[in-house]
């Protein structure tokens, strides 16, 4: 079976990931979320430049990737970007994303687990124009930011993407986790 690419995600109310300033201050902390068994899901990490530069800008003791860093786990998508020689990030250009990402699903047995698209906007945008996103998971904040980073940027479609909900519960907290499946044409997105 396919590996699933998995856009996992906290969000504002409003649909935004990151304030202007790229700040996720914001993000309702809810010690009822068990991290450690979502990123045993997991076999690869795809971000953009952005959303790894934020990575490595944590104290090393609060970066959940910290330990995948070396496994050749992470990769991370831009077109300014050489590979990390310090954490051994793969680095794939934004033209070559398709295909890489098409031949990551395909791949089995090597560290198995879904790939979870970590963002940012801009390149889960991207993706999604291109079809290679299968869920999309969102932790809904109640919290209203009004400006800042999209949950998917770029150019949209007119009749937009329809999905179909997987999972809805409420936290004490006020949190929401949603699950959707994406759908194209009446049928799963494969």
């Amino acid at each position: 079976m396919p590996r699933k690419v998995r856009y996992n995600l906290a969000a504002s109310l409003d649909g935004f990931i990151a304030t202007p300033t790229g700040s996720y201050s914001w993000i309702v902390d809810d010690k009822t979320i068990d991290f450690e068994s979502l990123y045993a899901q997991f076999g690869c990490f795809v971000m953009g430049r952005t959303t790894h530069e934020a990575y490595l800008a944590m104290d090393p003791a609060e970066n959940p990737l910290r330990a995948y860093y070396k496994t050749g786990s992470v990769v991370v998508v831009g077109d300014t970007l050489d590979r990390d020689l310090e954490t051994q990030v793969e680095v794939v250009k934004l033209g070559e994303v398709e295909s890489f990402v098409r031949e990551l699903k395909g791949r089995e047995g090597e560290k198995d687990g879904d790939i979870w698209l970590m963002g940012g906007g801009k390149l889960a945008g991207e993706m999604l124009r291109l079809g290679l996103v299968d869920t999309v998971e969102v932790a809904v904040m109640p919290v209203l930011l009004g400006e800042g980073v999209k949950m998917f940027e770029g150019k949209g479609r007119e009749d937009g993407w329809r999905l179909e909900l997987r999972g809805c519960e409420r936290k004490e907290t006020g949190i929401l986790m949603l699950e959707y499946m994406m759908f194209f044409m009446g049928e799963p997105w494969r």
